[in-house]
């Protein structure tokens, strides 16, 4: 079993990917001594329109001033979005914008890619092969997918220099049969490895993860404390205790507790990232986990407004994250107003006090 650690990666929607050097540093020794074989440090983002951490960039010359243990491997995450949208449109040129440098550290690069975007960006693998990069493609929202459709992406995947094939539970919904019946159709045509990224959403990541290993998987995404985007994904500290025996790595978990004890446990606090009633509705139903992520970190939305907005967003649809169905109050007050009272006549030429809530 390979263990890929994407902390930094997920749990970077909670804080816009901006973590303190001194915790990234005490991270990577962590997962070096767990046994973790890959820590993907983050994206590789070509977007610089709002502020971003470190981490939604992973640039080399940020990578190269980290204290990276020997035994331990640095992957990245690049969307497919990205690659078939920015500029040019020109998924080739896009590649060779964020891969500049000749001796990057970066080991493994994974490109997350919906359905209809894989076939585009596979000739991406050959360029990256050939400067000697290892390759993932990460399948996302496979759930929504027929069988035939399943069997057709691990048939092109299979056509091309891939690694590592992943499959993404993206909304917290699948279940255990559905499980094994994924990767039975991958490897109908699928003859290179499995990976599987799920989230927590139904209290199911771990249980998800374990029959995925079960079933021929050999490669487990996971998150410290689970800490991830919506409810978070399978906790790193539950697989390494689990697959201890099976990771040809030493084990000691030791300063990952300690991680979890000084770093990890007051960041959740302040996040709440886990599982609720709320993020349980959301996965039986497809809803992007964001928009619950979002209702709950603003305080206009009540219990009653999250389930309400729950409801709406099972009738038009909620698997594509859509932050202009979050924003009510923008819609209140828009169009022609009414009326003949007019606060510039009464406030022209006087100091004025505005009052917010909040910070």
């Amino acid at each position: 079993i390979v263990l890929l650690d994407c902390t930094l990666r997920d749990g970077g929607y909670y804080n816009n990917w901006d973590f303190p050097k001194n915790l990234i540093s005490k991270y990577l020794k962590s997962m070096a001594a767990s046994g973790v074989e890959f820590a993907e440090i983050g994206f590789r983002s070509l977007e610089t329109k709002t502020f971003k951490g470190a981490c939604a960039y992973s640039r080399d010359s940020f990578i190269k001033n980290l204290q990276i243990p020997s035994n331990l491997k640095i992957g990245v995450m690049i969307n497919a979005s990205e690659l078939l949208n920015y500029k040019t449109k020109n998924p080739i040129k896009n590649i060779k914008l964020l891969f500049k440098n000749k001796k990057s550290k970066v080991k493994l690069v994974r490109i997350a890619c919906h359905y209809f975007e894989i076939e585009k960006t596979l000739p991406v693998s050959i360029w990256l092969k050939k400067r000697g990069f290892k390759i993932a493609f990460n399948i996302m929202q496979i759930a929504d997918r027929t069988d035939k459709e399943i069997e057709h992406l691990g048939k092109i995947c299979s056509s091309y220099p891939i690694d590592v094939l992943y499959f993404a539970d993206s909304m917290g919904s699948l279940e255990t049969n559905k499980i094994k019946k994924i990767v039975l159709l991958l490897k109908k045509f699928w003859r290179g490895e499995l990976g599987i990224h799920t989230h927590d959403n139904m209290d199911m990541a771990l249980i998800n993860t374990q029959v995925a290993v079960d079933n021929g998987v050999t490669w487990a995404d996971s998150t410290v404390t689970g800490m991830g985007r919506g409810p978070g994904n399978s906790k790193t500290e539950y697989l390494v205790i689990k697959y201890q025996n099976q990771i040809n790595r030493k084990v000691n978990i030791l300063p990952l507790l300690e991680l979890i004890k000084n770093e990890f446990e007051p960041l959740q606090k302040k996040y709440k990232w886990g599982t609720n009633p709320f993020y349980f509705l959301a996965g039986m139903h497809g809803i992007h986990p964001t928009f619950i992520q979002g209702m709950l970190n603003d305080l206009r939305f009540s219990s009653l407004d999250i389930l309400s907005a729950i409801e709406h967003l099972k009738s038009v649809g909620g698997k594509t994250f859509n932050k202009n169905l979050l924003d009510t109050d923008k819609k209140m007050y828009s169009g022609k107003c009414e009326g003949k009272w007019s606060p510039k006549n009464k406030i022209f030429n006087k100091e004025v006090l505005i009052l917010g809530t909040g910070p």
